[in-house]
């Protein structure tokens, strides 16, 4: 049964506007309970700014004082950037009496006192995602409240209630979450709390030492997901996972912008949010590929040719090793520091601890014939011998320091490994080498390149979780940077191999988890989408067999019936795209014109010319920041930022209400993986989708 409350200036979609009696009796109960949870919480963020304060004049140890103070101190920034919202949205009704109100985070008028609302990812909660008729785990009512969208979080915005009676078998289709998954896209991503399904939850409470590829068709919500999961490793295991760190990656700063007011949704802040460029950006680049070299620089091959190059470096002794000290006249013949070099060759250690091994055992060597002839020799004696002048020279010469710019210079001078083929090495090779490897200018590729080769001199830290989306488009390489940062950690991999678009996009999960480091990895497909409605979803899917990823990629479906598809064939393209527009700024939304990159310039003028566009403006990529080629809306429709324009290739993981397509053909032809950009670009419209075309469409969209 379902509720709300008049008046009500934008009541949620699906609630019955006349709520009788009794039903309007326990909203009112309801929003005193929220009334109390706010008191509740303004109480907590007191304290917590009191303590602050008090805990400076706690005695302790000067370590013990300043990590007090910085976890008091995490937690009043925690408090302090709570973003506004409801402090709940559902409530769990149990057989044994219980009852219990979900938010997003704990609230609770004491710590020892049983809370007035529940952590949505404490294990009590569990049961509100993933009890049904079927199996209602205890639970006898379990309630959905609506709030009035977009709201802060005043109480009088809670305008509906939905309730779903388990124990007695009613299983229901939920108005309160349906209007939630289909509320217009403004503003960057929300949350999906109050909306997770059981499948997204059972990949959401994941254990942190479990690796998993979430395989998601466009709108199953594999993003969220991601962010989520992170959200609960966060709570349930804070000091595992904020010791080694949590690092979430995107394919570039747009999209972060995007997704960054999730985490903090959920009470978690302080998470990075980078791109692997970010990561391995050890110099600004400087240079760009041509596309032949950017292939061979991206495969795997690349890094046993960098390993090779790397420790052609270390050369075997031929000569023996003298060391003078005091009375003593110590020798090591070569085939002993042969042997020593040999051994630790065998075993792999990354270059610098292999360095410093060889100088150890080389000066273990020397002390246990010293101490044949000396007595017990103690460390003082190792620790200056260590920094003997023919030890170094010797350890120098036959492992000798080096740069992973160095290395990679040499090879890029006179690539001659023969893993490669004569095209292949003279399309990296450099035209005109520098002077030195200080002086060379980097391309992009090259930052991934002189990663491996740090890698393999030092290991980088590892965080204990990493969170990485659009993971399809990642090359060989790329995913070796990203396995040396989880080699003690988890990973949440996220991705559509139909969605890859890069020249070395992935065609199988298992192949690019393996590259990840994680070939055990669980892969686990979501189908079901709750943002693209079903008309889009069905257009999409047309282009599934042309993209030949087979049984590895299943179709996605849709749970929503709405939605609506135009195919427009007109004379004049940009004249086509300004009357689509217009009709898009009637209507509620965001909308995203997409095109080639070639058509974006004369579609913005033509968008500015018929007062839809104002010139520089910054635009709003559905909810997400500008992306290049937006514009601020001036249509008198519109009620801010609404509408951008942006080339297909910045489209992937963005979302709008309306997308207008501009002539298909021409994105399919400016790339060699058109007809993948083109299934990205047809699935960013989670209402209404308009393609409009000069060109004939192919037979597979134009049936």
């Amino acid at each position: 049964m379902t509720t709300s409350l008049a008046p009500d200036p934008a009541p949620d979609p699906g609630l019955d506007p006349a709520p009788d009696p009794a039903l309007a009796r326990e909203l009112r109960r309801e929003r005193a309970h929220h009334d109390a949870c706010r008191a509740a919480l303004a109480r907590m963020a007191e304290d917590v700014a009191e303590q602050v304060v008090t805990g400076e004049d706690v005695a302790a140890s000067g370590a013990d004082a300043e990590v007090l103070g910085r976890h008091l101190r995490s937690r009043a920034k925690e408090f302090g950037e709570q973003p506004p919202g409801p402090l709940f949205f559902g409530r769990l009704d149990r057989e044994d009496g219980q009852s219990h109100h979900i938010g997003r985070r704990r609230i609770a008028e004491h710590p020892a006192e049983p809370p007035l609302v529940v952590d949505w990812r404490a294990p009590v909660s569990r049961a509100y995602y993933q009890a049904g008729a079927h199996d209602p785990q205890g639970v006898v009512r379990r309630r959905r409240f609506g709030w009035a969208p977009y709201s802060a979080g005043d109480t009088a915005d809670l305008t509906g209630l939905e309730d779903e009676h388990l124990v007695s078998g009613e299983d229901v289709v939920s108005a309160i979450v349906a209007g939630e998954i289909e509320r217009p896209r403004v503003g960057p991503m929300r949350d999906i709390a109050a909306t997770i399904q059981p499948e997204q939850d059972d990949l959401v409470r994941s254990g942190p030492g479990t690796s998993v590829c979430v395989q998601g068709a466009p709108g199953t919500g594999k993003t969220a997901v991601g962010l989520h999961r992170a959200a609960y490793l966060l709570y349930t295991h804070p000091q595992r996972v904020r010791r080694s760190g949590l690092l979430v990656l995107g394919p570039n700063r747009t999209f972060l912008s995007y997704i960054s007011e999730v985490l903090p949704a959920l009470g978690e802040t302080g998470i990075r949010q980078s791109t692997l460029d970010e990561e391995i950006a050890r110099h600004e680049v400087r240079a760009v590929d041509g596309e032949a070299a950017a292939r061979v620089k991206h495969d795997v091959r690349m890094a046993e040719v960098l390993r090779r190059a790397l420790y052609a470096r270390v050369a075997l002794p031929d000569g023996e090793l003298a060391l003078a000290d005091g009375p003593l006249r110590l020798r090591l013949p070569a085939e002993v520091l042969a042997g020593i070099v040999a051994a630790v060759r065998e075993e792999a250690p990354p270059y610098a601890t292999g360095r410093e091994r060889v100088r150890a055992r080389v000066v273990r060597a020397l002390q246990l014939r010293a101490e044949r002839r000396a007595g017990p020799l103690g460390g003082a004696w190792a620790r200056r011998v260590e920094r003997a002048r023919p030890v170094s020279a010797f350890v120098d010469a036959c492992w000798p320091r080096t740069t992973p710019e160095e290395v990679l210079a040499a090879v890029l001078a006179d690539p001659d490994d023969p893993l490669l083929t004569a095209g292949e090495r003279a399309a990296i090779r450099w035209a005109k080498p520098p002077r030195s490897f200080r002086s060379a200018r980097w391309s992009a590729a090259d930052l991934v390149l002189l990663d491996e080769v740090a890698g393999l001199i030092e290991r980088p830290e590892s965080y204990g979780h990493v969170v990485v989306d659009e993971a399809q488009d990642l090359s060989p390489m790329q995913c070796r940077a990203i396995s040396r940062r989880a080699d003690f950690g988890a990973l949440t991999v996220l991705g559509d191999l139909a969605q890859g678009t890069t020249p070395w996009a992935a065609r199988d999960w298992r192949e690019q988890l393996a590259h990840l480091g994680k070939p055990e990895a669980e892969i686990v497909p979501l189908t079901t989408g709750y943002r693209v409605p079903a008309a889009i979803v069905d257009l999409a899917n047309r282009l599934l067999p042309e993209l030949g990823l087979g049984a590895d990629v299943p179709a996605g479906v849709s749970l929503r019936r709405d939605g609506e598809v135009r195919l427009c064939r007109v004379a004049d393209v940009a004249t086509g795209v300004v009357e689509a527009v217009k009709g898009a700024l009637a209507r509620e939304g965001s909308v995203g014109v997409i095109a080639a990159d070639e058509h974006v310039g004369p579609l913005t003028s033509a968008l500015e010319a018929g007062g839809l566009l104002r010139a520089g403006g910054d635009g709003g990529a559905g909810g997400a920041e500008a992306t290049g080629g937006t514009a601020d809306v001036v249509a008198p429709e519109s009620a801010g930022e609404r509408l951008s324009v942006l080339p297909a290739r910045m489209a992937k993981g963005l979302e709008y209400d309306h997308v207008v397509v501009a002539e298909p053909a021409a994105i399919v032809a400016a790339e060699p993986r058109g007809l993948h950009r083109l299934y990205v670009v047809l699935t960013r419209a989670v209402s209404r989708l308009d393609v409009v075309h000069g060109e004939p469409l192919p037979d597979y969209l134009a049936s």
